[in-house]
């Protein structure tokens, strides 16, 4: 059992309900999960209660995650998640509560006076990366990886993974030199390599295995309302699409036209006319796609980075599809309020969705507007509860006038 990888052990969890399979991956990553919450909420009591509720999402979607998957990052960005839904959580109650009651201060296992100032900030930090740099560092330092592993698991080159570890760490002394804590790359790297993963509480992984395996059913209520505030997040996070674009890109002669809707069958019935399009992103061109760039822009250099996809000639989703939108916003931990859209797709819309995102599950989805492709996200799994989110540093007036055209009935 200790030869197998962790995917592997996943996988025989899922097919055969293997307990000393998820067992064996508990007991490697628990350590990893409850030092990622600490950091986070800085409550011993609270950390262990995420890492249970991480657990149990793994076992609840353990047949669904992709083989494609780097089970270091999926298990980081759950964690976040979990950890905004407890804050959040703890947010309501206080507000409940007459008195506000002290919080337990965490007491350092060291006295790194930098591993202090950064370790409340490095979650952040390392969710502001792309995907593949903020794997790079987890495999690295988190993981204690050679540079040839990281590559390989990335299936890049080690001169590409060393690239990448670089450029992500200079990145991270950026926002840590931003935020008043000042370092260099190197420290970082061996502050993150020195303090990141923790050893958990002995009988944490064996009472996580126990309630994670029976998918949470013996589970305390608060962990079961954790469990369903980070399942509920993670679902938003699948379909919060990326649409970054200017005021003159979204307006066509004054006024902004997107759509959505779909059909997930073999025949689309998607308007191949809609200014908005959902496509699926082929690995090669043929005769039902064609070739479009796809460009992103580093917020922080201001690069430009330019693709080529070969998107399927097919329209997935259109407008016909949406039953509502509205404007609302959104924040997250330490990140300015984001004015975003929210829309719920019609009966027929989210059972079309749901199959396009089940039968495409570890393929790119491209987010077409005007004949330009705005963000290809991975498919990563089934989302069923057909709502989601747009946003794209928009004004209020932007959303309000987009939210307008997605409330208008499709156009035959």
């Amino acid at each position: 059992m200790q030869a197998m990888d962790d995917m592997a052990l996943l996988r025989e969890y899922a097919a055969r309900n293997s307990e000393a399979a998820f067992e064996t991956l508990v007991s490697r990553r628990v350590g990893f999960v409850y030092s990622a919450a600490l950091r986070q909420v800085r409550d011993p009591h609270l950390a262990e209660e995420i890492t249970q509720a991480v657990f149990i999402i793994l076992a609840q979607k353990a047949g669904r995650i992709s083989d494609k998957t780097i089970l270091a990052g999926w298990l980081f960005k759950t964690t976040r998640f979990a950890a905004l839904a407890q804050i959040r959580a703890d947010a309501k109650r206080r507000q409940r509560e007459q008195e506000a009651q002290m919080q337990t201060e965490l007491q350092p296992t060291a006295p790194d006076l930098f591993w202090e100032q950064m370790s409340p900030l490095l979650d952040e930090a390392l969710a502001t990366l792309g995907e593949t740099d903020r794997q790079a560092v987890l495999l690295r330092f988190f993981e204690n990886k050679s540079l040839a592993e990281v590559g390989n698991s990335l299936d890049t080159g080690e001169d590409t993974a060393r690239k990448r570890v670089a450029r992500a760490l200079e990145k991270l002394h950026r926002y840590f030199n931003k935020r008043g804590v000042s370092s260099t790359t190197a420290i970082i790297a061996g502050a993150i390599s020195a303090n990141s993963v923790q050893a958990a509480p002995v009988a944490l992984a064996k009472s996580v295995t126990a309630v994670a395996v029976v998918k949470g059913s013996i589970a305390a209520v608060s962990t079961l309302s954790l469990v369903k505030g980070t399942t509920k997040i993670m679902t938003w996070m699948k379909l919060k699409f990326a649409v970054w674009v200017g005021t003159t890109a979204m307006l066509v002669g004054g006024v902004a036209t997107v759509a959505l809707s779909g059909d997930g069958s073999g025949s689309a019935t998607g308007s191949a006319s809609s200014a908005f399009q959902l496509r699926i992103v082929l690995d090669a061109a043929s005769g039902n796609s064609e070739t479009l760039t796809h460009s992103t822009t580093n917020s922080e250099s201001g690069k430009v980075f330019n693709e080529t996809l070969h998107v399927q000639k097919k329209v997935l989703l259109d407008q016909s599809a949406i039953a509502s939108a509205s404007v609302s916003t959104n924040s997250f931990i330490g990140q300015p309020i984001d004015i975003v859209i929210d829309f719920t797709l019609t009966p027929k819309g989210k059972e079309q969705f749901a199959k396009v995102t089940r039968e495409n599950i570890g393929r790119r989805l491209a987010i077409v507007i005007d004949g330009r492709i705005i963000s290809a996200p991975v498919i990563q799994s089934e989302i069923l509860n057909g709502q989601g989110q747009i946003s794209g540093n928009f004004t209020l007036q932007e959303a309000t006038r987009l939210a307008a055209i997605l409330n208008q009935p499709a156009k035959n």
